[in-house]
């Protein structure tokens, strides 16, 4: 095993991390909008395999980052089983609603995600092709409970009200909700793997909304459910989970679900982190996105500090967030400058 990332996802602490950024290939990119442009619309860009590949590859070409991300969205599972969806420019996703047994009822099975996905196991392949030989291939899902927030509600919300709501109400309709998104979570993840994913991410966007025995049972549990079918059916494939705000929850994570990798987001401490969290395994995070807009001392200094905090461990360099549209493309670069010295 020579590539950095997988190295660090196999548990090795490495004198310079390797790194790469949620979002990386996105908005703040030039060459990314042109692309956008090109495709029309938001769907068909994921949808279209040479438009996909293309602005995965575009930040590796520009940074040379050690993992590339494939570019998708969590939304797509719930296209795949039926659900509308569409985009409203300024605004983002737009579902129809589960909001009771016959919404649920008029869902896919899971097994059944594979035809609208094909083309995003295609990007796959093609990156497999294209990607330099030391840079690790990333497919990713959103998380159950995130991507059942969307489904619910037919968008995002700031407090993922409806999905409470539903879960309080009608906990018999909600449950089989979050089996049959976990179900095609892990039909889509599988076959990403197939197609020549080398690691895979679980995205729980929202999981920072569950509280006490919630977050266990729809948070733990379904990320426990797909690392262990995925690891049964893909033996060795490395794993990382991202409980975003979870908070105290990130210590325990890695045993609780079986993940080789817990992602961080910025509201906790690295040094905390890596008392409490890294022990267990490989951590990634967990720099302010903010920074790379405002850029300056602040930017350096905190990447320093987090690069010196998890010096002790397996850590993988990135965000505790995505990178926003506003972001300088010029302080990415400073911020590798200052990793890798």
């Amino acid at each position: 095993m020579t590539k950095t990332l997988l190295r660090a996802l196999a548990g090795e602490t490495l004198e310079t991390p390797p790194v790469w950024m949620m979002r990386q290939a996105g908005r703040y990119l030039p060459e990314y909008k042109q692309v956008r442009e090109k495709a029309g619309d938001f769907l068909t860009l994921c949808y279209t395999p040479e438009l996909a590949a293309e602005v995965t590859l575009q930040p590796i070409r520009r940074y040379g980052f050690d993992g590339a991300i494939l570019f998708a969205d969590i939304l797509l599972v719930p296209d795949a089983l039926g659900a509308d969806l569409w985009f409203v420019k300024g605004e983002g996703p737009r579902l129809s609603t589960v909001q009771g047994e016959k919404d649920f009822e008029a869902l896919k099975p899971a097994a059944d995600v594979h035809e609208r996905l094909s083309p995003v196991y295609e990007t796959i392949r093609i990156l497999r092709g294209e990607l330099p030989a030391d840079t690790t291939l990333i497919g990713f899902a959103g998380a159950p409970w995130t991507v059942a927030t969307y489904m619910i509600a037919g968008r995002g919300t700031p407090d993922q009200g409806p999905a409470h709501t539903l879960k309080n109400c009608d906990r018999q309709v909600f449950d089989r909700l979050m089996q049959r998104i976990t179900d095609a979570t892990i039909e889509y993840l599988s076959a990403q793997a197939d197609a020549g994913a080398e690691a895979v991410k679980l995205f729980d966007s929202w999981a920072g909304s569950l509280e006490g025995p919630d977050f266990e049972q729809y948070a733990v549990q379904p990320a426990r459910r797909i690392i262990s079918a995925l690891k049964e059916r893909h033996p060795g494939l490395p794993v990382i989970a991202f409980p975003r705000e979870a908070r105290a929850a990130y210590e325990g994570f890695h045993a609780a679900t079986g993940a080789d990798c817990v992602a961080l987001d910025q509201s906790v401490s690295a040094e905390w982190a890596a008392e409490v969290v890294q022990p267990a395994g490989c951590v990634q995070g967990n720099l302010d996105p903010s920074l790379l807009v405002t850029g300056g001392p602040p930017l350096i200094s905190e990447t320093k500090r987090i690069r010196d905090a998890f010096s002790g461990g397996p850590h993988i360099f990135n965000l505790g967030h995505g990178i926003t549209p506003d972001a300088d493309p010029d302080n990415v670069t400073k911020m590798l400058e200052e990793l890798r010295g």
